[in-house]
């Protein structure tokens, strides 16, 4: 990093699937993990802006909360998945977190980053997924109040547990009158 900021790079994006496990597979010497990484990069000379992707809520610990809010440099933003409101769909997308889980996260964020701009991910139509569960994705973006959201019409992949054993049972129809009614929540929200 070092380096980079030497060449001009005032800003670096740290980039995972799980981004906020880095380090659990180091061993010796080379040990660390995701908070004394930012931290570090925040430390940096002439870096004056560190934003990371995409972070898992099972690893969203208190020490990666505490590093975002004690280091300058981390922006005030996450992207922090959802994927549904529903604990029941949530369960059925084997997520390691439920709904519940998930509100007790934001508000330990919130409470630790008060200006914490949130992002996220939606699925709509997951397999399964009844009106009710999707009410529960629009009471949690309700709730949340996210600053922006990635929205997703659900689809089989291959090699996937749902897309090899679930079927694809919500209509098209359905999950394009869904999504367009998630659009519409997240605009409004957002703009409040």
């Amino acid at each position: 990093l070092e380096t980079l900021a030497s060449v001009g790079v005032r800003e670096v994006t740290f980039l995972g699937q799980n981004v906020n496990s880095y380090g659990r597979d180091l061993r010796g010497d080379d040990r660390t993990d995701f908070a004394t990484l930012l931290r570090a990069a925040g430390r940096v000379d002439g870096l004056d802006r560190v934003r990371y992707t995409s972070p898992h809520p099972k690893d969203m610990k208190r020490d990666v909360i505490a590093a975002m809010a004690e280091t300058p440099a981390v922006c005030e933003h996450l992207h922090l998945p959802a994927q549904s409101g529903s604990t029941r769909i949530l369960k059925a997308m084997r997520r390691t977190y439920d709904r519940g889980r998930y509100l007790d996260l934001v508000q330990r964020l919130r409470d630790a980053i008060p200006d914490l701009s949130l992002t996220t991910d939606l699925i709509v139509g997951f397999p399964g997924e009844t009106e009710e569960d999707f009410a529960a994705t629009l009471s949690l973006v309700e709730e949340v109040q996210y600053d922006g959201a990635y929205t997703f019409l659900y689809s089989p992949r291959p090699g996937t547990e749902a897309g090899e054993t679930l079927p694809d049972d919500v209509d098209h129809d359905t999950k394009r009158e869904r999504m367009q009614r998630l659009v519409e929540l997240v605009q409004r929200t957002a703009a409040e």
